[in-house]
């Protein structure tokens, strides 16, 4: 997913991947169907050539429109980003006894010590 900058922010855009042609490695249209500020139609194609050289083309309202139709033809596939959660901790806790102290574990399964008692008679380092 990317983003234009228009109005004085960025704003999130649907991307998508071109077939490259003449000397140019990537090519990536980015389509902002309506600014939620001025309600402009925006479409930016972002160009990277064989020397890393960066071009950008930007079209702003029915030349944007007649833009993305010109080039319409030509997108592979609509890259898409991927939606995770980035807080790995949720709303589940395990109790559990350590030491006959009751605890509460919320995310680290793997150091929790389940049912340990203390005994003085085992010897655990020789």
């Amino acid at each position: 997913m990317g983003y234009i900058h228009c109005c004085g922010a960025l704003h999130k855009t649907k991307t998508f991947r071109l077939v490259p042609r003449e000397n140019f490695v990537i090519c990536e249209l980015d389509c902002l169907s309506r600014c939620p500020i001025c309600g402009h139609t925006v479409v930016q194609l972002t160009r990277v050539d064989v020397n890393d050289n960066i071009s950008v083309v930007r079209k702003v309202n029915r030349k944007a429109k007649l833009f993305f139709e010109k080039l319409k033809n030509s997108i592979q596939y609509e890259i898409r980003s991927i939606n995770y959660n980035k807080v790995n901790t949720g709303k589940f806790y395990l109790n559990y006894n350590e030491f006959g102290v009751k605890k509460r574990c919320y995310s680290n399964l793997s150091t929790m010590k389940i049912g340990l008692a203390e005994n003085k008679d085992l010897k655990t380092n020789p």
